[in-house]
């Protein structure tokens, strides 16, 4: 941090960034923007939550208290930074994705190998990210595997396709447990192969137990997808819009959204995806976010008018 900078955006919590920023902080006597990014949401805080609460005496609590203003991505986010204890100013601002082109559309083999050879006209329902419990993939599958044994005809007409990486062992238990031929599992997608799989699929399911903004389900919307996702996943404008279908955490409640998904036309699937889209146009667009967030910088900065996004109470 030897640049000459007016303000430091820090993103993340539990990291030596926190004790940087405080160093540069009292160094320079300039303001600095904390992004807990979801960290401070309930299950977060439980998870290692020893080791989370002896860096919280050490550095984060002073490193969160300093800043100049809280960035939180949802309302659901800036009341669990309420709920820590914190009283700085906080600004409500989502991330954000581009808007892709979709006049050429991918085929399911420009998706994955493990597509080409699988799909075979069959639709497709993606997953993408972590493999970690917090993702709640294992109960994913047993909603799926709870779908397929009550409505048979489903393994004929969809597929399930997982994308993700983590570690080896839980990867391999989700391997064992989704031992079907209706269940793919894609490893890792960036890039080039993560564009093609979003073409390609026909919904996106995401059944956390826990999110900040889940940057996967805009991307989702912004291929113009439907959307499957829990509460947890804090983007009730979704379902608000008519863009997602609301499921819970638990197999059964998975399995009762998959089959309002599969009974659903291809028309129904469609205008839903097409709201998802026009959603993420019209809030969670770079140029609209990246607005936002200078209203805030120029107000940190120099004062003024407290913008629309920042809630001081």
């Amino acid at each position: 941090l030897a640049a000459d900078l007016d303000i430091l955006s820090t993103h993340g919590l539990w990291k030596y960034c926190s004790v940087a920023s405080q160093r540069w902080h009292r160094r320079t006597a300039r303001p600095y923007i904390v992004h807990p990014e979801g960290m401070l949401e309930s299950w977060a805080l439980r998870n290692a939550r020893w080791k989370k609460r002896m860096a919280a005496l050490v550095y984060e609590h002073r490193h969160l208290r300093g800043a100049a203003c809280l960035r939180a991505l949802c309302e659901a986010e800036a009341q669990s930074i309420r709920a820590y204890g914190m009283r700085n100013p906080i600004c409500v601002i989502p991330n954000g994705v581009d808007l892709p082109e979709l006049t050429e559309r991918a085929t399911p083999a420009a998706a994955s190998p493990a597509l080409r050879t699988i799909a075979q006209g069959r639709k497709i329902l993606f997953f993408l990210g972590r493999l970690h419990p917090k993702k709640n993939v294992a109960n994913l599958i047993r909603g799926w595997k709870e779908t397929l044994d009550s409505h048979p005809s489903v393994e004929k007409s969809w597929i399930l396709a997982i994308a993700g990486w983590g570690e080896s062992a839980y990867e391999q238990m989700l391997k064992a447990l989704a031992a079907m031929p209706s269940v793919v599992f894609l490893g890792a997608q960036f890039g080039g192969e993560k564009k093609a799989a979003f073409h390609a699929c026909d919904a996106f399911i995401l059944p956390s137990l826990s999110e900040g903004l889940p940057m996967t389900v805009l991307e989702a919307w912004a291929y113009a997808k439907p959307v499957l996702i829990t509460p947890e996943c804090n983007l009730p404008e979704g379902f608000a819009a008519g863009a997602a279908l609301q499921i819970g955490t638990s197999p059964e409640k998975i399995a009762a959204g998959l089959k309002q998904l599969t009974e659903m036309s291809d028309d129904d699937r469609r205008a839903r995806g097409n709201r998802g889209r026009t959603l993420v146009a019209t809030k969670f667009s770079w140029p609209r976010i990246g607005e936002q967030m200078r209203a805030v910088y120029e107000w940190v900065l120099g004062g003024g008018a407290v913008p629309q996004s920042v809630r001081l109470e």
